[in-house]
């Protein structure tokens, strides 16, 4: 542990654009197979992990972005007991999946080991969900295992790294991923993904491709965002159904199955709140409408990245902010740290 009192995180955003958060301390490290992690202490977010020099989540609001991704899947299912979660090593969308009665089984398929053994240790929030009976926890390649499995599932949830170059996971954004994923779907069935910024900006780059891929694969596709605050941008989510008629809930409908379905109550998802998810800025809209884009194997929706842990890049010296990298944008992202 390290204390580091006027210690400022600065990511490069883009050219001309930075986001700099002040660092208390740095509580833990590790480096794995595939990636840097740290968990750090923050003065304006809490607690926050960060993975490749890149805030993942913070105390402060982690639960907006875990309940968008999961609540709007599993609510609109009738029933659903059998999910799948491919990536969130972190333990927080399962800790959200389980939440729900109904689930007997959830399946989380991380390809990181290190990384899920770092945050069962110093993600404490999560400690019940990892030793609930109902977790079946695999280290491995998601596709793999989802390839292996003998049973389907009611819903498919991804929650996996953006799609960055030389990354492990840029292929499961394409139309052939998601034809597959529909085949492990129980009639009926659900597949939602993460799918990256979605704010004025950058909603083209893997947002609004996803969802017109999508469109390729289900019968009803919806797109939907929220603004997270430690993200400095809109999220954005893509959902898939295999059943049109299970797309659309009423605000009344959705408060009635979080109060029959689900334990405890949800700080950020209601009715009201669920409407709101859904409905798009007119810019965001057009754009959908709009986008031609089918991401495959061959012609993927690809971010470059360089990005540098938080630990390792600290350094106790007056020297002013580095100059930005030349010709930086949202996909080359960096984590400095000056003092």
């Amino acid at each position: 542990m390290s204390t580091m009192s006027n210690l400022w995180v600065v990511e490069d955003l883009e050219d001309g654009l930075r986001f700099s958060y002040k660092l208390n301390q740095v509580l833990a490290s590790t480096q794995s197979k595939f990636q840097k992690v740290d968990v750090a202490d923050t003065e304006p977010f809490g607690r926050v992990l960060i993975i490749d020099g890149l805030m993942q989540s913070s105390q402060l609001d982690e639960y907006i972005y875990h309940e968008s991704l999961v609540h709007p899947a599993l609510l609109a299912h009738p029933n659903p007991k059998r999910v799948f979660i491919g990536g969130g090593g972190e333990g927080s969308t399962a800790r959200e999946v389980l939440r729900h009665k109904s689930v007997e089984k959830c399946m989380m398929v991380d390809i990181d080991g290190d990384v899920v053994d770092f945050c069962k240790a110093h993600l404490p929030e999560n400690k019940e969900a990892f030793a609930d009976s109902r977790l079946e926890l695999v280290i491995d390649c998601c596709k793999a295992q989802l390839t292996q499995a003998k049973e389907k599932f009611d819903v498919i949830i991804m929650d996996l790294d953006d799609p960055l170059e030389g990354g492990p996971c840029f292929f499961l954004y394409c139309k052939e991923f998601y034809e597959f994923c529909k085949t492990k779907l129980n009639p009926g069935g659900i597949l939602v993904t993460q799918s990256s910024g979605s704010g004025v900006k950058f909603h083209t780059t893997v947002f609004s491709p996803v969802y017109n891929t999508m469109k390729q694969v289900f019968p009803a596709v919806k797109a939907y965002n929220q603004a997270i605050y430690s993200f400095a941008d809109e999220w954005g989510f893509v959902i898939g159904y295999a059943d049109p008629k299970t797309a659309d809930i009423s605000p009344a409908e959705v408060d009635k199955r979080i109060a029959e379905r689900i334990n405890g109550e949800l700080k950020f998802l209601d009715g009201e709140s669920y409407t709101g998810l859904f409905s798009l800025n007119k810019a965001v809209r057009k754009t959908l409408a709009e986008e031609k884009r089918v991401l495959t194997e061959a012609n993927p929706a690809v971010f470059l990245k360089h990005m540098e842990g938080v630990s390792e890049h600290t350094r106790d010296t007056a020297a002013p902010l580095p100059a930005a990298a030349p010709k930086a944008n949202y996909s080359e992202k960096k984590l400095k740290a000056v003092k």
